[in-house]
């Protein structure tokens, strides 16, 4: 993303060319908003960060200097000459923005509406708008519309075969720039006009020791504030939170005051909360809630199914809140299973040992432990289980330190199989596999079955089986469905700087077991009843449990689900069944199911479960590997002069709506030719391109330099420097000389001498 936050600081350098109405200049940072931007040690990588969007943004993409200028009123800079490749991004100023949260059980769905305007080009001239949005804890895009003048965009889920007709998708028409960063581009804008658009998405809520929480990426930089002498950005932020069950719900804390309307109320089935305010300093937005419980409680939501479901069966969700409670934590003995073949190297081999230091470090006394590192060869710390103390976790972090060694290729079967033999001799503990890797291989189908007979045939003391993607490269949907039939837990890491944090989270999600074994008496009432996973997982402290599927039949008006705690005695569970109209339980459960009825399709090479998957994605609006995602124009409204105006032009309008691919929303089901490789380059980081020195190093001079340096970049990029460009060099330097910078005179000029 450096190249991105590059962009962006060559178009705030541009911006210095605008006069806005009345004469006045752009706007400045408020005080205490510019952190880290002047004069600190940061450092560029934190400079960098502070020019990424943290909230929605919208910039203008600019390639030609000379269109840069105020709409309304020409601020009669000198004219520049060349283009920029790659183009400035510069921030659009907003006029107003609305944030609406709805929370469910554990998912939030976020819609914001927005509205910027195109500030920086002139109306005689055009250009594209990139619009951002940063999405939160696994954020997975729903959809978006755009509104520009007469013409419309939204998007839309077609399925695959469906491309064969598309038109050719640019590069840069929109997808995911990185992990959780949406965008789209919008092409030929003409200056001053407003741009609205609306954007949902879904994502996590975080869960700590019975408290909810949600974070909202909301903070706008003050670069898109318009001064309040042109007009007043207006926000509204509106919150509404079903926890499902008629527990006391109590809202703790939000970030941002609570302003003009403020009404809170308490329901059985949650809260609601609204607020509009005017804001011009903006930080991310988060609430939290708590869902008074110190034991184990739940309950089971149903709602009958709809028209245009898959199935016609009803849906149902058991959803298991662990309470906040310092309940026992099931001993255990662990197996690490790390890949360390040659993609590994680098950063991402780095990142998994710190993360493997810190979760040794959390095994408590009483618990077992053994490493296994794998790549065409095996290697394990032990040949047993070691008991967890403190000379056995000294020796575990050196040899770390010598075998975490990037080499070789994967083979993933061979070190399961002795996971699984040397958790054999496990007694009294709760076995666990935890397997990392970065690729994907030939035998991940016999994996999966070999594994499910082994898990079958040792019953309730089956190992649980834990699995972690790093990039892009390995099979996701082989992991998470693993995981799956090891009762275990999967996630991923798709950027090298999130990897640490990451498998933290996962391990100490996977490894805070408080109830296993579980089952659910339901099945005795039902005529059919199904669950989406292979098998129910255990109850985490550091998670609530979502038990999705499909019933026929009538549930009883109580269920009860029974489990083991650590000391093995057995425990009950009475959960009251609700039939539910607030809760849109199909779109909550929506991206669970897809994952996993997707994971399936591919163990079984099912074709109905594809069609399942197909139509769930269509009817939920969420990307899937059997789908994808469109940016679909809508044709333009003209009235007849208008149609004769654009005859007289040349123009033709399209006969139907142009569907544009968006790019990035799908996992894949691995790469195997760049596993066999060693390829390391399947995380989503950006490569920055290159820069100009001559460009920043001027910049950096004078801020009056703002008008010239486009031309600087054209000269530098042709590589060579006609007679138009000898005029702009000598009016350059003389205006230099002038202002008394003869240091920057002198640099530009040495950039010109090829």
């Amino acid at each position: 993303m450096e190249g991105f936050a590059r962009a962006v600081e060559d178009g705030l350098k541009l911006s210095k060319r605008l006069v806005l109405p009345g004469g006045l200049p752009p706007p400045r940072p408020p005080a205490g908003m510019d952190r880290g931007g002047g004069g600190g040690g940061g450092g560029d990588a934190s400079v960098a960060a502070l020019l990424l969007p943290s909230a929605p943004m919208a910039y203008a993409v600019v390639t030609d200097p000379g269109a840069v200028d105020t709409p309304d009123v020409p601020s009669y800079q000198p004219y520049v000459y060349g283009r920029l490749d790659p183009p400035a991004l510069i921030p659009l100023q907003m006029k107003e923005v609305d944030l609406s949260v709805d929370c469910a059980l554990g998912e939030a769905a976020v819609t914001v509406r927005a509205r910027w305007w195109l500030h920086c080009i002139t109306r005689s001239r055009d250009c594209d708008v990139r619009i951002v949005v940063p999405m939160g804890d696994q954020g997975s895009i729903l959809g978006a519309e755009v509104t520009v003048g007469r013409r419309s965009y939204n998007t839309q889920i077609i399925e695959v075969e469906d491309h064969t007709t598309e038109n050719a998708a640019k590069a840069d028409s929109g997808g995911l720039l990185k992990p959780q960063l949406f965008y789209l581009t919008i092409s030929q804008i003409e200056g001053g006009a407003d741009i609205s658009a609306t954007i949902r998405w879904s994502q996590k809520l975080h869960y700590d020791n019975g408290r909810f929480s949600v974070d909202i990426p909301f903070r706008f930089p003050y670069y898109v504030n318009p001064l309040p002498k042109v007009f007043m950005k207006r926000e509204k932020i509106q919150l509404t939170v079903n926890s499902g069950f008629s527990k006391e719900v109590l809202l703790q804390g939000t970030s941002h005051p609570l302003k003009n309307s403020f009404d809170l109320h308490f329901r059985a089935i949650g809260i609601s909360a609204f607020t509009t305010f005017n804001l011009q300093k903006s930080f991310p937005y988060y609430f939290r809630k708590k869902v008074y419980s110190g034991d184990l409680s739940g309950g089971v939501l149903v709602q009958p199914s709809t028209l245009r479901d898959y199935d016609d069966r009803d849906r149902f969700c058991i959803f298991l809140l662990p309470g906040g409670g310092n309940r026992k934590v099931f001993r255990k003995a662990v197996v690490f299973v790390i890949d360390t073949s040659g993609s590994m190297q680098g950063h991402p081999l780095e990142n998994v040992k710190n993360a493997m230091s810190t979760a040794l470090s959390e095994l408590t006394e009483g618990d077992y432990f053994n490493i296994i590192t794998f790549n065409d060869e095996l290697h394990s710390f032990s040949s047993c289980l070691e008991k967890v103390n403190e000379k056995s976790i000294a020796s575990a972090l050196d040899w770390i330190n010598l075998n975490f060694v990037a080499g070789g290729g994967t083979d993933i079967m061979h070190p399961l199989n002795e996971a699984m033999a040397l958790l054999s001799s496990a007694h009294d503990v709760l076995p666990q596999i935890f397997l990392m890797t970065d690729g994907s291989v030939d035998d991940e189908h016999n994996i999966c079955q070999t594994v499910k007979t082994e898990l079958i045939s040792r019953g309730s003391k089956s190992p649980r089986i834990s699995t972690f993607g790093l990039g892009l490269y390995c099979n996701h949907y082989f992991l998470r469905m693993l995981a799956s039939i090891g009762r275990g837990h999967y996630d991923a890491a798709f950027e090298t700087g999130s990897i640490e944090s990451q498998v933290l989270r996962w391990f100490r999600k996977a490894s805070s077991t408080i109830v296993a074994n579980i089952s659910i008496d339901a099945t005795a009432h039902l005529d059919e009843f199904e669950i989406d996973s292979e098998y129910i997982p255990d109850i985490s402290a550091k998670s609530p449990l979502c038990i999705s599927g499909k019933y026929q039949g009538k549930f009883p008006d109580m269920v009860t689900a029974k489990g083991y705690l650590a000391d093995m005695r057995e425990i009950s569970i009475e959960l009251k069944v609700q039939h539910i109209k607030d809760i849109p339980l199909d779109k909550v459960l929506a991206a669970q199911q897809i994952g996993l009825l997707t994971a399936k399709a591919w163990l079984s090479s099912d074709k109905q479960l594809e069609r399942k998957v197909v139509k769930l994605s269509i009817q939920n609006s969420i990307p899937s590997e059997y789908t994808s995602m469109v940016l679909l124009q809508t044709l333009e409204k003209v009235d007849a002069a208008q149609k004769v105006k654009q005859k007289l032009k040349g123009h033709k309008g399209p006969d139907e709506p142009r569907r544009i691919p968006l790019q990035g929303l799908k996992l894949g089901f691995g790469d195997r030719a760049a596993t066999r490789e060693n390829l390391v380059t399947g995380f989503g980081d950006v490569r920055p391109p290159e820069t100009f020195e001559i460009l920043n190093k001027a910049a950096g001079c004078c801020s009056r330099l703002a008008d010239c340096l486009c031309c600087m970049c054209c000269i530098k990029a042709c590589n060579k420097m006609n007679d138009q460009c000898a005029i702009v060099m000598t009016q350059i330097c003389a205006a230099l000389a002038c202002l008394g910078c003869y240091e920057c005179c002198a640099e530009l000029c040495s950039g010109s001498d090829s």
